[in-house]
């Protein structure tokens, strides 16, 4: 990964795109309140350290034609994350320190970049290294959450397993089957979510 490019890509969209929040907030730190979920604020900082980290990590190109759909993806990400706390918290689903350490060195095999390479590219882009930390501590919970409400209520059936190895010979028939198991826990996941949207309070500021 080729640090300046992405220092140079970062600084030249939150300079020059009309974004619906402050394009100040990431220097004056403006926390104006833009969006309140059941009562849980989020700022217009929040947005732009989430907009700039999802950039950044998805090596995304912003530009006038996908700004506006990018900045809306944000908010709902945040909007979505701050409805996962409440359940997070309601369930009194903890992480321990090695767990989250395993989830993020996996994060980053999967994005093929060091660690300290990474906190250097959040640091020039002034990316709180927090923000990437409270979403994969979110991301991990939300997954631990979700396990201990349906993982029991899952069940892989030969055919799923021989439909799956047939289309990819290189996986073990114990990879399979847990592959047959995450697409139902990922089921589980995005009903549970979309009721809890449902039923959320969101009002936009």
């Amino acid at each position: 990964m080729n640090l300046n490019n992405y220092k140079y890509f970062i600084c030249f969209f939150i300079f020059t795109l009309p974004l619906c929040v402050s394009l100040n907030a990431d220097n004056k730190f403006d926390h104006k309140i833009a969006v309140l979920v059941n009562e849980e604020i989020i700022t217009s900082y929040d947005i732009i350290q989430r907009l700039k980290l999802s950039a950044l990590i998805q090596k995304i190109n912003i530009n006038e034609q996908n700004n506006q759909i990018m900045v809306n993806n944000t908010v709902d990400e945040l909007i979505h994350e701050k409805l996962k706390l409440e359940k997070i918290n309601e369930y009194k689903i903890r992480i321990e320190d090695n767990e989250y350490l395993e989830f993020e060195q996996n994060f980053l095999k999967r994005n093929n970049i060091e660690k300290s390479q990474l906190i250097l590219l959040l640091e020039e882009n002034n990316i709180s290294y927090d923000e990437l930390k409270n979403k994969l501590s979110g991301e991990l919970l939300w997954n631990k959450l979700i396990s201990a409400l349906y993982y029991r209520l899952t069940s892989v059936s030969e055919l799923e397993v021989s439909e799956i190895i047939k289309k990819n010979p290189s996986i073990s028939n114990n990879q399979a089957q847990n592959l047959v198991i995450q697409r139902q826990l990922d089921l589980q996941s995005s009903k549970l979510l979309r009721d809890m949207v449902n039923e959320a309070t969101i009002e936009y500021r």
